[in-house]
């Protein structure tokens, strides 16, 4: 599906900090081109040069034809923008999370479901190199079967980061703070790789002195039906942006993910480099070169109307697992197990 000059028209509704990210992949894109963009701040017209301008996203809608819209909005408005997209015949390429709940999110399933359009929800980090290459390690029979992972995300946001955009800290707007805002794409990884959950068991803190509705810190054990277990750790209270880091178990071999490469752990503790991810110029370091390659992908699919991105129905785990870690953490002297089965049936 492109249109008669052979291009998919592409249009982007928020041009916040990860806009030009999006921007520049698509201007990379042989098959696209930036057909319009739209953002509540009028001010920011000037930033995007020979492109339709919007202040309204549904007369964007309107009187553009537009195949594709990227949805780079708050979290609270993700659902909601992406069904108006939805119905308007366009494609959405959505920016994590896929909604700010898991009862919203089985909402943004059903609009997936029912309709021809594509959703393809923004965790890029599937297809870093460095995780590529784990999973073709981990599917080799002589690797065996993996039995623990442990996943830090130690980064720094100051006062001037919530104060700027005060729904980063709104549990109506935001959802989650740093489970759902920075360290959602790792938690993807840990479920991706450890399979179905079957019990979790956290604690949701506040560590800065910051006026917030949501955490800013979680530490979690994650038990998988398979057997394996997973600790994950994350903050927005380190005193700065650390390398993700996470190491996996398996029955014969020990992996490392960190400074965006694979390691191959030796019992030494020597380590041999598997792979190592793509950087794109001018991106943040944490960010990489995978957004441009996950957007590639889904160009692609809506040209061959095939189904090779990242659904909803791949989003959707990630959701759950926050919102479980949410109810074990309520019973703060002693935190919960809560099952999946448990959780599901609430």
């Amino acid at each position: 599906m492109e249109n008669k000059k052979g291009k998919l028209k592409v249009g982007i509704i928020g041009l916040g900090d990860v806009s030009p990210v999006h921007i520049q992949a698509i201007e990379m894109n042989d098959h696209a081109e930036l057909a319009a963009v739209c953002d509540t701040d009028p001010a920011l017209a000037s930033s995007i040069k020979n492109v339709p301008f919007f202040t309204d996203f549904n007369e964007m809608l309107a009187t553009q034809d537009l195949d594709v819209v990227h949805n780079c909005l708050p979290h609270f408005l993700h659902y909601p923008v992406t069904e108006a997209c939805v119905k308007a015949g366009v494609h959405v390429f959505l920016e994590k999370p896929v909604s700010i709940s898991y009862e919203e999110g089985l909402l943004q399933k059903k609009l997936e479901d029912e309709n021809s359009q594509k959703i393809c929800v923004c965790f890029q980090n599937r297809l870093n190199a460095s995780f590529v290459t784990l999973q073709e390690w981990l599917a080799k029979e002589e690797t065996g079967q993996i039995t623990g992972i442990k996943a830090l995300v130690t980064w720094y946001r100051e006062n001037s980061y919530y104060e700027l955009k005060p729904w980063r800290r709104t549990k109506v707007e935001v959802g989650y703070g740093n489970i759902m805002s920075q360290s959602i794409h790792t938690l993807d990884l840990v479920q991706l790789l450890g399979g179905e959950v079957s019990s979790v068991k956290a604690t949701l803190s506040q560590l800065l002195d910051i006026d917030s509705e949501v955490e800013d810190t979680a530490s979690s054990v994650i038990r998988f039906k398979n057997g394996a277990r997973a600790y994950f750790h994350a903050t927005n209270a380190n005193i700065n942006n650390s390398e993700v880091d996470m190491e996996i178990v398996t029955e014969h071999e020990t992996f490392k993910l960190t400074d965006g490469s694979l390691y191959r752990v030796s019992e030494d503790g020597s380590k041999e480099k598997l792979a190592q991810d793509e950087q794109l110029e001018g991106a943040k370091f944490y960010f990489g070169a995978s957004h441009k390659l996950l957007i590639d992908r889904f160009y692609q699919a809506i040209i061959d109307d095939s189904t090779d991105y990242v659904s909803v129905s791949d989003a959707l785990p990630s959701i759950r697992l926050i919102e479980m870690m949410a109810a074990s953490s309520k019973t703060v002297a002693e935190p919960i197990t809560v099952s999946i089965d448990s959780f599901e049936n609430n």
